[in-house]
């Protein structure tokens, strides 16, 4: 009976995850007086995360296409870790504004746990949402987070995933007007939840979602808004509810006959989440420093992204180059053997995130801060060796001699763990010896 009670809450618990997914929740099982009490519904999200993509990959195949790029894929799993590890060390911080202007400044005493006050914060979180992300698409120095979104060649769940680890932080100053009504905890919840939402819409195996075209953000007008075509620039940027585009003239509906090509418009292609997050930045940083003038120079950060002196015509507004069409997506091809080290590490990496994200509230400051840095590090050498750069064996000999070195001396380790790592720095040395760099080829 006890047995039949544990599956019955499982069952349970797992509808309501999948439901999440949708936004499909009943608004009681999910109101919290504060702000400590909202779960990370996102994180514990994952396992879903990684069953939708399997699905998709296994659909895709079937409908005859290619399905997801390994090493694009997991270059967006990448970059998600890189931002759900960083919120381990900053915890929350980024809302710390919001509260604040709740606590002294509220307008309105709305109750916490009432089904109106939910809606009402499901409304207002998608409504400033839309403004958060069309001034990400239009002021420069945003879109240099933002663009981290957008660099995958593909379009798949995986770039859902696919964030600026400053994303937080860029992005929630728009939020801010909610604080004068909206509890920090409902908030945080629907901010997760349109998150969650949105994951799903990044694919190509749903065409259509019918008569909810009219009303919601679907897979459809989501795959126009990451193209790089230019009746695709700066169109469909509704997170939830795609009523915000019709409303505010930003909606373009997917047309039969459009041909739509991923990524970015100037393609800075690399498997290393480092890059990705990071070289946008420095161009924004060189074109500021490119001019004398302050008025330039601001511009040069605040304007759109296109902007250039003396010219008004927006790239959206431009003939398509049918050179857009040809481009070959950056690829390298690994040998088989690493391919299966670079999954079997890779593996351990999201345990080790996962047991730091269950137990990081009882670990010292300090070893959350060590933990998390050698996440990052493993990350960005991960992505090193997808690029197949020279540098790659030294650093990845360095990484697994470093575990148990210095990791080992803040969390216990295996025997069998401290070998593997042990051998595998031992022979990423002996490459470096060999062979220099790793024999991948590469396609761009």
């Amino acid at each position: 009976m006890e047995s039949l009670c544990r599956n019955s809450t499982h069952s349970s618990e797992v509808s309501k995850g999948l439901g999440r997914m949708f936004y499909l929740v009943n608004p009681q099982d999910t109101v919290f007086e504060t702000q400590k009490e909202v779960p990370n519904f996102y994180v514990q999200s994952w396992p879903y995360f990684f069953t939708f993509l399997i699905l998709e990959h296994i659909i895709l195949k079937l409908q005859g296409k290619k399905g997801i790029r390994l090493n694009d894929g997991i270059t967006s799993i990448s970059n998600g870790l890189l931002l759900e590890t960083g919120r381990l060390l900053w915890r929350g911080g980024e809302a710390y504004l919001y509260t604040w202007i709740y606590t002294n400044w509220r307008l309105l005493e709305l109750p916490w746990d009432s089904t109106v006050t939910w809606l009402l914060a499901a409304v207002g979180v998608d409504f400033f949402y839309y403004w958060m992300h069309r001034a990400c698409h239009e002021v420069h120095v945003l879109w240099a987070h933002h663009q981290v979104h957008h660099t995958s060649e593909d379009f798949n769940m995986g770039v859902g995933i696919r964030q600026s680890v400053l994303q937080g932080w860029c992005g929630f100053i728009f939020y801010l007007p909610l604080a004068l009504a909206i509890p920090p905890a409902q908030f945080l919840v629907h901010h997760q939840f349109s998150y969650l939402y949105m994951f799903w819409i990044h694919t190509e195996t749903i065409k259509s979602l019918g008569p909810l075209e009219y009303i919601l953000n679907t897979p459809s007008h989501h795959r126009i808004h990451h193209g790089s075509n230019p009746y695709c620039i700066d169109v469909n940027y509704g997170g939830v509810l795609i009523l915000w585009d019709k409303l505010f003239g930003t909606f373009r509906a997917e047309q039969e006959e459009d041909r739509i090509v991923y990524g970015l418009i100037y393609q800075q292609p690399s498997f290393n989440p480092l890059h990705l997050q990071t070289y946008y930045t420095r161009y924004v940083m060189q074109k500021y420093k490119s001019f004398d003038s302050w008025k330039h120079k601001l511009q040069a950060v605040l304007d759109r992204p296109s902007w250039k002196p003396g010219n008004t015509i927006r790239f959206r507004d431009m003939e398509e180059d049918p050179a857009i069409h040809a481009q070959v997506k950056y690829n390298v091809i690994l040998p088989k053997w690493c391919t299966a080290y670079l999954l079997t590490h890779y593996g351990l990496i999201l345990y080790g995130f996962h047991q730091l994200f269950l137990y990081n509230s009882e670990l010292p400051t300090t070893t959350v801060a060590i933990l998390v840095l050698y996440i990052f590090a493993s990350l960005i050498i991960f992505g090193m060796i997808l690029d197949a750069s020279p540098k790659a064996p030294f650093y990845e000999a360095l990484r697994c001699l470093s575990l148990v070195l210095v990791v080992k001396l803040v969390v216990p380790l295996s025997s069998s763990l401290e070998l593997l790592y042990v051998l595998s720095g031992v022979f990423w040395l002996s490459y470096v010896g060999a062979y220099s760099e790793i024999k991948g080829l590469k396609l761009d």
